[in-house]
């Protein structure tokens, strides 16, 4: 049974003791688990953008933030109510509409994509059958705000970062989705609840990334193109079009883009953590360390510090991810944008193809160890 449902009837239970009616206690859940998921991903933002700033700074041999509370945790939170507060600019030959719509369409699609995410084994918002494939068809509708915020704008440059990131999203969501489409086979589902628990019960050993070196490699570098984290920031690069499909939007508006670009970063993170990490599953089997310290498996306390710990493997995973995605960033330097289509097209498309056609025929020859 779906974790999200067991979730949803202990809760309105709970209010109905408390002499609530029935249907006022299901209009109290609705809105429940979106407003956890916003809070949660902007929490995580938070966090996300406070270490790229202190690896940042360490990669430049500098001290980062420290002075805006201990050890500079609430220069994140200064930022965010300076970009609330800051006059919202509009354009005066700008087409208002389409400007204003711009940053909610490339929003809206990350936030809902956390859906998905299962944060522990009964820890998921819902567990769509079809949870990869939606969160595929969802990231394909940021690329239409990015291109009505450029061509909106009236200007040069926010036009030509608009085109450049609806190109860009185009040549690699057709290698991220083979890639995805590669671990979908071998699991015999689109849920990310089944993807991990069939990496669960080796440990380390069982997780895709062993058996998916090809596909981890590609769904990465597609990622990081997808978030337009430096070497593929293109569609914004500050030396060649000021700030691309964002140099005229200034206030919320830009906040919205600042926050939509990290959701982005964190929900890629987290996805590579479920469909090549094992998700919530540790290094070493549970089960093996329940044995050697003579403890049963349905111990309760034991399953409360399982939920917890599981929550916590899933959420180190994401963010060491994050790290390498901020190291990348003072490591390599950017790519022309010729060479960015070329990659995606000449060299990720086909190695996805030929990927997907090698797990298929290994699926047919082991079955076992390929989830046949």
């Amino acid at each position: 049974m779906n974790s999200g449902i067991d979730l949803q009837g202990t809760f309105i239970e709970s209010l109905m003791e408390l002499g609530l009616p029935a249907d006022a206690a299901k209009a109290i859940w609705m809105p429940l688990p979106m407003i956890l998921m916003i809070i949660g991903a902007t929490v995580g933002v938070l966090v996300c953008v406070w270490l790229e700033r202190k690896i940042s700074a360490a990669a430049q041999q500098r001290i980062g933030p420290e002075y805006i509370g201990p050890f500079g945790l609430l220069a994140p939170v200064a930022d965010g109510l300076k970009l609330v507060f800051k006059e919202d600019v509009v354009p005066a030959k700008s087409d208002r509409i389409l400007f204003t719509l711009g940053p909610i369409i490339v929003t809206i699609p990350v936030f809902l994509s956390y859906l998905i995410v299962p944060f522990g084994q009964n820890l998921v918002i819902t567990d769509v059958s079809l949870g990869v494939f939606l969160w595929i068809a969802l990231s394909s509708v940021a690329p239409i705000g990015l291109l009505m915020a450029g061509y909106s704008s009236n200007n040069k440059y926010s036009l030509l970062g608009g085109l450049r990131a609806a190109a860009q999203s185009i040549s690699y969501e057709i290698p991220l989705a083979l890639s995805v489409l590669a671990i979908a086979m071998m699991s015999n589902s689109l849920s990310t609840i089944d993807i991990v628990n069939q990496q669960s019960g080796y440990g380390i050993l069982g997780w895709n990334i062993w058996r998916q070196p090809v596909g981890f490699i590609i769904f990465w570098i597609a990622a990081l193109a997808e978030c337009e984290r430096l070497p593929f920031d293109l569609p914004e690069a500050e030396e060649e079009l000021v700030a691309g499909y964002q140099t005229e939007y200034s206030g919320m508006k830009f906040g919205l883009f600042y926050l939509s670009s990290y959701v982005n970063l964190v929900l890629s993170a987290l996805l590579f953590a479920v469909l090549y990490l094992g998700g919530w599953d540790f290094p070493i089997p549970l089960n093996l360390l329940a044995n050697v310290f003579g403890v049963s498996e349905t111990n309760p306390i034991l399953q409360v510090v399982t939920a917890s710990l599981g929550i916590t493997m899933t959420v180190l995973k994401a963010y060491f991810l994050v790290f390498l995605a901020v190291l990348v960033r003072w490591t390599v330097p950017r790519v022309r944008i010729d060479q960015l289509l070329d990659l995606g097209w000449k060299f990720l498309l086909p190695v996805g193809l030929v990927n997907l056609l090698l797990t298929a025929a290994l699926k047919i020859a082991f079955p076992v160890a390929f989830g046949g």
